[in-house]
């Protein structure tokens, strides 16, 4: 294969892993800097130059894009999907993953993919209801658009909390209240996430009495091995994002793992010291066995028929589908077909009719959408808490 990896820095510790490990398994690769390309568009044939010259062709590329350059860069990778070039991570799961709001509240809408309780709040009337509502003791703000731990903060009272987020928002900057989980204060796990498993892990631990745990702040690293909940979260986190090639750092709540950040540019210098393992090795060889593939937007092709789509099927008692095999069930007969069968624990991809379906199980489902949609629940609004009454005063 021909790879193109988009780097500023050619000499960074990850680019020359990256060719070393390319080379290795007989592929050539390249490190191409991100802001010299030019982007030219015309009916039918999206090119590329680069230094003004026509690009030659790529197999795949490896987008190491930089948070100052995600505008360009992002723009640089969607050029190359345009093209029939495979990528690891798109264009848009860059974008999502960069944009730590967007990221939490999409995160936010699955069950059992744990996160720390997070406020976005613009109205400085609202600030100090939203600082209560997320925790009542210390509570972590962070800049929209901070990395490597820059631009997180540790308030240990809501006073100081408030008087921090009045301070920037009055410098019109935006920033996220987060909860802070004191159990796992000065360390975190950063799971490195390759296509569906989890390659490698290492615990991180602060210095002294900083409680943020990035290398790049001084942190140390040292291997650890996943229990299997922490590497389902960091794979399904990854999956959620739409990435292929991910570090997920995960705080070990009493919860349960819980997702801070899931990184689409992932380090390796850090990963690979602390547990020996070749990391750059293991994404080289997931693109070799993906780029075989064309990408495909499976919702978008079979759509395109009128009256046809596709949805998840969550099993419950009133389907009257649990314990049955596909071929005991009347899906077929009404036109739906079931694609994918998943559970907590696997995954069930094409299945066959002697298949059996479990109660709890999400079926990916493709067919009449308005046969589907007899068999979703209708939904329901969430009844609000009722506020445990006020005691009353001595």
């Amino acid at each position: 294969m021909k790879i193109a990896m988009l780097s500023r820095n050619p000499k960074s510790y990850s680019a020359n892993r990256f060719k070393e490990a390319a080379k290795a398994r007989g592929h050539t690769i390249r490190v191409l800097d991100t802001l010299k390309f030019s982007l030219y568009l015309e009916e039918g044939n999206p090119t590329l130059t680069y230094n003004g010259k026509e690009l030659p062709h790529y197999d795949a590329i490896i987008p190491r894009i930089g948070a100052s350059l995600t505008f360009f860069g992002t723009a640089v990778v969607r050029h190359f999907e345009q093209m029939g070039v495979y990528t690891p991570n798109s264009s848009q799961a860059i974008s999502v993953s960069r944009d730590k709001l967007r990221s939490l509240q999409i995160l936010s809408r699955h069950e059992n993919l744990g996160i720390p309780a997070t406020a976005f709040v613009r109205s400085g009337g609202d600030v100090a209801g939203a600082i209560d509502k997320v925790s009542k003791n210390s509570i972590i703000i962070k800049l929209l658009e901070g990395t490597q731990g820059v631009g997180v903060m540790l308030a240990d009272t809501s006073k100081v909390a408030q008087s921090i987020v009045e301070t920037l928002h009055s410098k019109n900057i935006n920033v996220l209240l987060q909860k802070f989980v004191s159990e796992s204060k000065g360390k975190d796990i950063r799971a490195f996430v390759v296509g569906n498993k989890v390659v490698a892990a290492a615990r991180r631990v602060a210095q002294g009495d900083e409680f943020r745990s990035n290398i790049h702040r001084g942190g140390s690293a040292t291997a650890v091995e996943l229990t299997e909940e922490y590497r389902s979260a960091a794979v399904r986190a990854a999956q959620v994002m739409g990435l292929s090639v991910a570090g997920v750092d995960m705080l070990e709540g009493n919860a349960g793992p819980q997702i801070m950040e899931v990184n689409s540019s992932p380090g390796l210098q850090g990963i690979e010291t602390a547990t020996g393992i070749d990391v750059a090795g293991a994404v080289i060889e997931h693109i070799a066995e993906q780029a075989k593939f064309p990408d495909i937007d499976l919702r978008q092709r079979l759509t395109t028929q009128d009256g046809f789509g596709v949805a998840d099927l969550h099993v419950t008692k009133k389907l009257n589908l649990a314990n049955k095999t596909l071929s005991e069930t009347d899906l077929r007969e009404q036109g739906i077909s079931v694609l994918c069968i998943e559970r907590p624990d696997s995954v069930i991809p094409n299945p066959h009719g002697d298949d059996k379906i479990l109660l709890g199980d999400k079926l990916l489902c493709y067919g009449n959408i308005k046969k589907i949609g007899q068999l979703l629940p209708k939904r329901i609004k969430k009844k609000k808490k009722k506020k445990p009454p006020t005691p009353p005063t001595a």
